[in-house]
This record gives C-alpha cells, sequence and structure tokens, in this order.
C-alpha cells in the first residue's frame, strides 16, 4: 500500500480509501448496502491489515447509522484513533426542519457536534462539505469552517462534488482572509466518466489539492458484472440503482477493452479500472466501498496491478473524452506556449 500527501499538507493517506457507504442500510441507502456490525467490523479489519490508514463516510450515510458504526467498529477492534484518517461530510439533508440541512453556520455547527458523537470520536480529521448549497454565501461556509479547524474539532478542510468556479471562489475567500483552505476535492472520476479532466483536473494540479475519487466504478458498471448483451449477475446494484449517469456504449466500448486485458494478465476487471486510476497523477486516494468481503479483496489487489505504457495508452485512447470547446482551443492555441 502506498501513501500519498494529502493536498498541499503533510498528512499522509492511503491509496485506498475504504468507504463506508454500504454500513446500515437505512431508506434510501438500502439499494447500496445494509451491512450490519459484524460484517462491518470484518471490513475495517481487513481495510487496515492490508494498509489503508483512511475511512471515509458522511452524516446522512443511513441517516446517521453508518458513522455510528464506523466509530463502533473501530472500538471494537481496539484500533488506535490517531493512527486512522477520518472523513465525514456536511450538507445532506438531516432533519425535516427547515435549517436542517445546507452550509449555513447553524447546520454546520450542529452536525459536527452530531458527526463526533455517533462517532465517538473528539475531532474529524477532513472535514468536507457534500456538494454546493445556493441558498448559502461561500463566505458564510468558509468562516464556518475555519472556526471549526481553529476550534479543533477538524484539522482540515476539503469539498465534493463542486464545479472548477466553486473551488476557486472559495479558495480566494480563504486565501485573502487567511482561513482555512479546502486541501482536497472528492470528486466521481473513472474510465467511464472523464469528464472532471476538462476544468477540475487543471485546477486541482494548479491550486495543489487532492483528489479523492468517489464510484471508481462508475457504481458498479466496470466491476465485471455486467455485459453488453444485458446479462447482468443477479445482486448488481445498477439493476435498482442506475447512477451515476454514464454513457452506456462507450462503456462497453471501455469494457470489451478492459476484459481482453483482465484475461492476458490474470487479474479482474474490476482491478484494472481501479489501477488505471492509481496511475493518474492527480489521484491521492480512491474510495472503495464493499458489501461483500471477496469484493474488497479484489479491490486491494489492484495496488499491485501495473501497465506498460502501451496498454495504458490503448486505455486512454479508448476513454477519451470527445473533444469540447474551449478546451479544443486552448490545445490549439498553446501548441507553442508548452512548458517543457
Amino acid at each position: 500500500m502506498k501513501y500519498n500527501l494529502l493536498g498541499n499538507t503533510g498528512l499522509k493517506v492511503s491509496e485506498l480509501c475504504l468507504g463506508t457507504m454500504t454500513f446500515g442500510g437505512r431508506g434510501y441507502w438500502t439499494a447500496i448496502g445494509k451491512l450490519e456490525q459484524q460484517p462491518v467490523d470484518d471490513l475495517v479489519r481487513r481495510s487496515v491489515e492490508a494498509g489503508i490508514n483512511f475511512i471515509d463516510t458522511a452524516n446522512v450515510y443511513s441517516g446517521g447509522l453508518s458513522e455510528e458504526m464506523t466509530g463502533k467498529a473501530i472500538r471494537n477492534l481496539g484500533l488506535k484513533r490517531d493512527d486512522l484518517v477520518i472523513a465525514s461530510k456536511v450538507r445532506g439533508k438531516m432533519g425535516d426542519l427547515p435549517n436542517s440541512i445546507g452550509l449555513s453556520r447553524k447546520h454546520i455547527m450542529h452536525e459536527i457536534d452530531a458527526s463526533l458523537k455517533r462517532l465517538n470520536m473528539d475531532y474529524i480529521d477532513l472535514y468536507q462539505i457534500h456538494g454546493y448549497d445556493e441558498l448559502t454565501p461561500i463566505e458564510e461556509t468558509m468562516d464556518t469552517l475555519d472556526a471549526l479547524v481553529k476550534s479543533g474539532k477538524v484539522r482540515y478542510i476539503g469539498c465534493s462534488n463542486l464545479s472548477a468556479w466553486h473551488i476557486m471562489k472559495a479558495l480566494s475567500y480563504s486565501h485573502y482572509n487567511r482561513l482555512a483552505k479546502f486541501v482536497s476535492l472528492q470528486a466521481y472520476y473513472t474510465l467511464a466518466g472523464r469528464d472532471l479532466e476538462r476544468e477540475l483536473i487543471p485546477l486541482l494540479k494548479d491550486q495543489h489539492l487532492g483528489l479523492l475519487v468517489w464510484s471508481p466504478l462508475a457504481g458498479g458498471l466496470l466491476s465485471g458484472k455486467y455485459k453488453r448483451s444485458g446479462e447482468t449477475a443477479e445482486g448488481s446494484r445498477r439493476l435498482s440503482f442506475d447512477f451515476p449517469p454514464v454513457n452506456k456504449d462507450r462503456a462497453f466500448d471501455i469494457i470489451d477493452a478492459l476484459e481482453i486485458m483482465a484475461k492476458e494478465k490474470q487479474v479482474s476487471v474490476a482491478q484494472l479500472a481501479l489501477a488505471w486510476l492509481l496511475h493518474q497523477q492527480t489521484v491521492t486516494s480512491v474510495i472503495i466501498g464493499a458489501n461483500k468481503p471477496e469484493q474488497l479483496e479484489d479491490n486491494i489487489k489492484s495496488t499491485q496491478v501495473t501497465f506498460t505504457n502501451d496498454e495504458l495508452k490503448k486505455l486512454n485512447e479508448i476513454s477519451k473524452l470527445p473533444a469540447e470547446y474551449p478546451g479544443w482551443m486552448l490545445e490549439r492555441q498553446g501548441v507553442d506556449r508548452k512548458k517543457i
């Protein structure tokens, strides 16, 4: 297991991060997973044994149950809290009242205490806003997150599912007001969905932010369970929860190439899809989730997969984004001014 610095910080996180969306399974989240405490303990144990020191959860996952089970697993296993990097998130709807959602000072202040109580911890290493809140000024949100860092309840702050201009506006406000800055972006990225390469990855490189990847198998589409013919393994998530949106025709072209390569290298399709992400320079950590121990084991093996230059070139070509303005114009005009 490799460890990477989280953005422009001195904090090292494992290249794989254990996601906890499958923990609990209340309401909406049952389509993703409904693990009880013992299987959760087993997943956490095996992850730590494999060298994973990074666990990602959120207050909305199963209405807070995921956070509770994550904290309980750490205690049940006798793990040292300070040996782990725990990430959680805020923004989602946590009740029926008007202020039980969003990124207002009131909601964030309430939810950090609620998350800490559920986790049974004194602090969260990485506290992330889970998306954009159109109703709350970003200045209010950043001021509040800075206060949490200063209070010691939070070590670092990050964001998720924002556009490039959202992130840049927040970073600029923090810079000029000497506040804590976002150190990472958690975003959707996969061979079947490389959209963030247009605007977000250039921003991350320029501003030295880390990239945490969610749904690296495109909601299971790149797991090897799905066929162009429509044949699908029983219990596959996309049968009941077809998300994230994917161009299926392009995705199956990618899957066809992965299946051939998987046979040649004697690995799984999922391992190749994860390994491709691990070979991307901007990626800090890839979030993996599992409902079964064998899924976790397969994902962990992706850290051992290597590619030849030709293999990487083939995957990059078959999954590349179609040209889009202003990208094609920037590339055309920038030919004579590239960095050596």
